[in-house]
């Protein structure tokens, strides 16, 4: 994004600094020095889940799990009421003695019911709290982003960082050991 503030000068805002890695083991390295240097806003790139990269840089445990459960609940419930209400109340039929309502019969229903809901909920879930679909992000515009999907480790300390300045960022990534380091503008 450029912000026109004379005739001739264009002021660019910075997103972050991000520094390429050679491997998993050097990028997890980068992301616990970066977090004990006190960096908040870190954020990792690569071409799999890396084992130890969440804690290394301060990733929480996700919330998805508290969205699932009552959700998949609610489908327990409503395919229970769902059966005891049809079979009971709205169209009771005996048939060979059977009970207008037993739990046993309608495990399966109740248990498909109670999947349905939670798969919905996990993955409305996951792409709300992901914040997708998301078709544009500044981090995009780093050189080499494209290779965060096939063979490069990224390792990105974001401007709006308390810490961050961008020649002092630029060197610390340098430091933890990275083989390329890039401002990426918005």
């Amino acid at each position: 994004m450029s912000v026109l503030t004379s005739p001739n000068v264009v002021e660019t805002k910075i997103h972050a600094v991000v520094g390429e890695f050679s491997d998993e083991r050097e990028l997890v390295k980068a992301g616990r020095k970066a977090r004990a240097e006190g960096y908040t806003k870190i954020e990792a790139y690569s071409p799999f889940p890396v084992h130890g990269i969440d804690e290394a840089i301060g990733v929480p445990r996700s919330i998805l799990g508290y969205i699932v459960l009552p959700i998949g609940l609610t489908g327990t419930a409503s395919a229970l009421f769902l059966i005891w209400w049809t079979g009971a109340v709205d169209y009771p039929l005996v048939i060979g003695g059977k009970p207008l309502f037993d739990i046993t019969f309608s495990i399966p229903v109740t248990f498909e019911l109670t999947i349905l809901f939670s798969a919905f909920a996990a993955v409305l879930g996951m792409f709300a709290l992901n914040g997708l679909p998301r078709l544009y992000h500044s981090v995009f515009n780093y050189s080499k982003f494209a290779g965060a999907t096939d063979d490069k480790f990224l390792l990105s300390l974001e401007a709006t960082d308390p810490l961050f300045e961008v020649d002092a960022t630029s060197k610390f990534l340098r430091g933890a050991g990275a083989t390329a380091v890039e401002v990426v503008e918005e």
